[in-house]
């Protein structure tokens, strides 16, 4: 065989840089399954209703919707916030339109989503009804 035309032996760098890089391929990869799958499947889902008393866009890389929902149990009792995240614009839109006005919000559940990117909290609205007294 001619020495020309023969592939040069792998080195112990080139197959420890291989190594690497397969390393964190696969790291990626498997960070990119997870977080589709904590976004898809959720934990739960549920209703909340009160008046929602702040909502803004929020975020450095990508922009979500945050906001904050009082929950009054009785009249005279001190509410209690529920903190959540709107990511779908038409429905950001449609609570903007309801805004000082008693509503229920339609909400799913994600526990474990890797990073804030997605939302600053697990709680992400997913409809918005205003409710009529």
């Amino acid at each position: 065989m001619d020495s020309t035309t023969s592939k040069p032996p792998r080195t112990w760098a080139a197959r420890a840089l291989r190594a690497i890089f397969l390393g964190l391929a696969t790291l990626v990869l498997l960070l990119a399954v997870y977080t589709w799958i904590v976004l898809t499947w959720s934990y739960s889902t549920g209703e909340r209703a009160g008046f929602v008393q702040k909502f803004s866009k929020k975020g450095v890389i990508s922009k979500t919707w945050e906001g904050e929902l009082a929950m009054v149990a009785m009249p005279g009792s001190t509410p209690e916030k529920f903190y959540f995240t709107v990511r779908d614009d038409s429905v950001a839109t449609r609570l903007n339109a309801t805004l000082g006005t008693k509503v229920v919000l339609m909400y799913e559940q994600h526990i474990g989503v890797p990073t804030s990117l997605f939302g600053e909290t697990e709680y992400f609205v997913t409809d918005v009804r205003p409710v009529v007294e």
